[in-house]
């Protein structure tokens, strides 16, 4: 018997049913069914994780992998390719990332001057900031302007003045509010701003956007080497606990994002778990709808108790709650529903996962809930 037969035939035999499961979850799932099999454990709608869990033929190449999984992993190669033709791009304009925020990483540092500014949005993704701190970046926060949307034009007086190495961080669609920046405004700065100026795009929610004023910014990685576009599995490919992620730059950016990498950064797991993920014709669209059932659940509820939301282009939706942050989330976690963390200065709102219908429907029970009571 082959080792992946062996290993197959033991999960399934130890599960006691055809399809091999671990904790009660399949790992092998009927592809017609919506959603994986869950148990009545908490709600995990606190970090944008997408429900439908690994797509069937990405669980099936990791059970298959397994096999392999005592050797250094060889797909890098591989899967460099084949996002580098979906994106259409070169090879060499690949990074690969221990998720997208190691390659948020290796920029922040590969980018580091003594008097070096980094300018961000405020709020938006907290862990660009975070890589800053073991070196002397200035930083600078921005507001989000009336749209809920970068202001970039504040952001480009700061770049103007500042007297060297400028990093500018467009998280867009923007975590936490699900807001887009138009990309023509992105644009308009890229194509005027000095090579000093160095933009790093964050796109990790770029496939759930349909907005039609929004594009990737890697169209400018040809002949701009300072842009830095950032993508991600852990979303619309459902693989936020295996860690893969990937960068697009000019070729000496991204040669110089590599002397920052660390060594078989991708495990070989992700790596089979991506590629056969990419080959799903159908993976997107998938997620996509499950996005929006679960969206429009909780966008009926919130327009029921009046509560304000924004128009989000992510698997995420933040709203009002009217009341305090703190008690709003401990009250919740008593009823085993896990909501946003607290994003300064919007602390009257809070950011919540879109889940699967089922989850959906309790979450806004519980939400009703809270209404009677006067909670919200």
């Amino acid at each position: 018997m082959e080792r992946r037969d062996f290993l197959r035939s033991g999960l399934a035999l130890g599960a006691g049913i055809g399809a091999a499961s671990v904790g009660g979850v399949a790992l092998l799932p009927d592809p017609a069914q919506a959603f994986p099999a869950r148990s009545d454990g908490p709600l995990e709608l606190n970090s944008n994780e997408n429900p439908l869990g690994l797509a069937p033929d990405a669980r099936r190449a990791v059970i298959d992998g397994i096999a392999r999984a005592n050797r250094y992993p060889g797909e890098r190669a591989e899967l460099t390719q084949e996002l580098a033709a979906i994106n259409g791009v070169k090879e060499e304009n690949i990074v690969l990332g221990c998720g997208s925020t190691e390659v948020l990483q290796m920029a922040v540092q590969a980018l580091s001057t003594p008097d070096a500014r980094l300018i961000l949005a405020e709020p938006t993704y907290e862990d660009v900031p975070w890589y800053c701190q073991p070196f002397p970046y200035k930083l600078e926060k921005v507001p989000l302007d009336g749209r809920f949307a970068h202001d970039l034009e504040r952001m480009k007086e700061l770049a103007a003045a500042a007297p060297s190495r400028v990093i500018v961080y467009v998280c867009n669609p923007n975590n936490p509010t699900g807001t887009v920046t138009p990309s023509a405004e992105v644009d308009a700065w890229i194509e005027t701003a000095s090579e000093n100026t160095h933009f790093l795009v964050d796109e990790a929610y770029y496939e759930y956007c349909e907005d039609p004023g929004y594009w990737t910014s890697a169209k400018w990685i040809a002949e701009r080497r300072n842009v830095i576009v950032t993508r991600s599995f852990s979303k619309i490919y459902a693989m936020a606990g295996m860690r893969l992620g990937y960068g697009i730059a000019h070729p000496e950016t991204a040669d110089l994002l590599r002397s920052y990498i660390g060594r078989n950064n991708a495990n070989h797991l992700a790596l089979v778990a991506a590629l056969a993920s990419l080959r799903d014709s159908g993976l997107i669209e998938r997620s996509r709808r499950a996005n929006a059932d679960g969206k429009r659940i909780l966008h009926e509820c919130l327009d029921e108790l009046g509560l304000e939301y924004l128009p989000s282009n992510t698997n995420f939706v933040l709203h009002r709650i009217s009341g305090d942050l703190r008690t709003y989330r401990e009250r919740m976690r008593e009823h085993d529903i896990f909501v946003g963390r607290p994003f300064p200065p919007m602390l009257e709102y809070n950011r919540l996962s879109i889940g699967a219908p089922d989850e959906m429907e309790r979450f806004t029970e519980v939400l009703r809930e809270f209404r009677t009571n006067g909670w919200v």
